[in-house]
């Protein structure tokens, strides 16, 4: 039995650790994406996931948008929602510049005043996570 609970939280650490941190702009942590898509808050409960394939679900596994290839953004109906450039731009449906992913995991806003920090995150993911869904 020792072992069993030994295991068990030796793979529930080893989980944790490689989840991504999600920050606020004073670096206090706001929540966690793990490597397969499950968003956490900070208290580790599951708000969300966004999956291989694009899709992005809320908590009960109902689809509330997606991620296509090209960095398109939509919502569960499809409509386009917004859009990450490769350069790491994030922009509204109309094209308006609403901020920016740097390389660093920096999250800005259209003003360039940072406002998280997603440090090994793909942009899109944190792009969903701070500007498109409310998780």
């Amino acid at each position: 039995m020792k072992k069993l609970l030994l295991t068990f939280a030796a793979i529930a650490c080893f989980t944790i650790a490689k989840s991504q941190t999600i920050e606020a702009s004073n670096h206090s942590t706001t929540g966690y994406i793990k490597p397969d898509g499950t968003i956490e808050n900070s208290s580790h409960s599951t708000k969300g996931y966004i999956k291989k394939d694009g899709t992005i679900e809320n908590s009960s596994h109902s689809t509330i948008g997606y991620i296509k290839s090209n960095g398109t953004i939509e919502n569960s109906s499809h409509s386009t929602v917004g859009y990450v450039k490769s350069d790491g731009t994030v922009e509204n449906s109309s094209h308006s510049t609403i901020g920016y992913i740097k390389s660093n995991g920096t999250v800005e806003n259209s003003s360039h005043s940072t406002i998280g920090h997603a440090n090994g995150v793909p942009k899109e993911w944190a792009a969903v996570v701070f500007f498109f869904f409310k998780f």
